[in-house]
């Protein structure tokens, strides 16, 4: 039996909280604010529409990620299974939680290693950014790749989620370097993502001229690591200064915004929030290539793969719809769409 980390430890205790606690921002994805043109005579059959879509050069029958959940204890192993194999059977992509505990304790690389049940899905390998300033570098990044062999990997930022943990890594300094050496040599893409507080155009444009191939926006809107932290605290003090970022972040539309203004090419994932085929129309409408989701499938991975299998059938449905009801038969077509703010 794998040893218990504290980093193990505290992935449990994440998919606990997450699955029984309400841990959403108290802020909104701002898609609520926008409307996709409805089209009363689409002049199209709903069976000519089309999901089809690429990422990083990989065919998905739609644009959905399941977003980087979990990993790194035995509670996960099954959980990421399940997701895999809806992932593979569905024909879309998957990011895996964080492989830290896996690079601290051999034994818990088997709850990443998710090829046996997904040999075809586009999937990402996940690394916190800021263990690049705790010995991590380029071999640490390689063994989390070649662990998962994975397609691509996510680097991502959790700056307020380390800062209000009390066993955070919160120095954050001089990582732009970093991440630019290691997307030099690494050999697979390298994305960056947030968790749950959304990335400006600004801080996409330095990752951008660092050589990432793309952002993933993972913005305000679902679910809050602060709170998440707030229900692990030991003492009131933490748990309150925790629950004080509750409204904290730049919500996933207009992460989406800002980021297609200053880059029309770059790679970009909508996450944060999204929970229907119509907040993803929404979001490949405001630029987004990929959208992922996390909550909907962790709760539905708690049951089965058939119950995530479900799930992902029922997005693609209302996408489908969605599509249909715009007039468009096609994931491109869909992209150029227009849409109009209510506010």
């Amino acid at each position: 039996m794998a040893k218990v980390t504290k980093t193990s430890s505290r992935k449990s205790e994440h998919i606990r909280v997450n699955l029984e606690e309400n841990v959403t921002s108290g802020i909104t994805t701002g898609l609520e604010n926008y409307r996709l043109p409805h089209e009363a005579l689409p002049e199209i059959d709903l069976n000519e529409v089309s999901l089809q879509t690429q990422f990083l050069g990989k065919e998905l029958t739609a644009p959905l990620l399941i977003s980087s959940m979990t990993g790194g204890s035995k509670d996960t192993e099954a959980i990421n299974i399940r997701l895999a194999e809806a992932a593979q059977e569905s024909g879309i992509a998957m990011g895996l939680g964080s492989q830290r505990a896996a690079l601290e304790d051999d034994e818990l690389a088997r709850t990443f290693q998710v090829r046996r049940a997904a040999p075809n899905i586009l999937l990402f390998a996940n690394i916190g950014a800021v263990q690049l300033n705790y010995g991590y570098g380029q071999d640490e990044c390689k063994r989390a790749v070649e662990m998962a062999e994975a397609d691509a990997l996510y680097l991502h930022l959790n700056s307020v989620q380390e800062a209000v943990q009390p066993e955070g890594d919160s120095n954050f300094s001089g990582l732009l370097n970093k991440i630019n050496e290691l997307s030099k040599g690494l050999g697979v893409p390298i994305l960056v993502k947030e968790v749950g507080w959304g990335i400006s155009g600004a801080t996409a444009k330095r990752l951008i001229e660092a050589g990432v191939a793309g952002i993933d926006v993972a913005g305000a809107g679902g679910t809050s690591w602060s709170q998440v932290e707030m229900h692990r605290a030991e003492r009131d003090s933490q748990a309150r200064v925790a629950a004080s970022f509750i409204d904290w972040g730049i919500p996933t539309s207009d992460a989406l915004e800002q980021i297609r203004a200053i880059d029309a090419e770059i790679e970009l994932v909508a996450s944060g929030g999204l929970r229907n085929g119509v907040d993803i129309a929404k979001c490949i409408a405001l630029g987004a290539n990929l959208a992922g989701m996390a909550n909907p499938f962790l709760k539905a991975a708690d049951q089965s793969t058939e119950a995530v299998i479900a799930e992902i059938d029922e997005i693609k449905t209302v996408l489908s719809i969605a599509m249909f009801a715009t007039g468009c038969t096609t994931i491109e077509q869909l992209a150029d769409i227009n849409l109009s703010k209510v506010n």
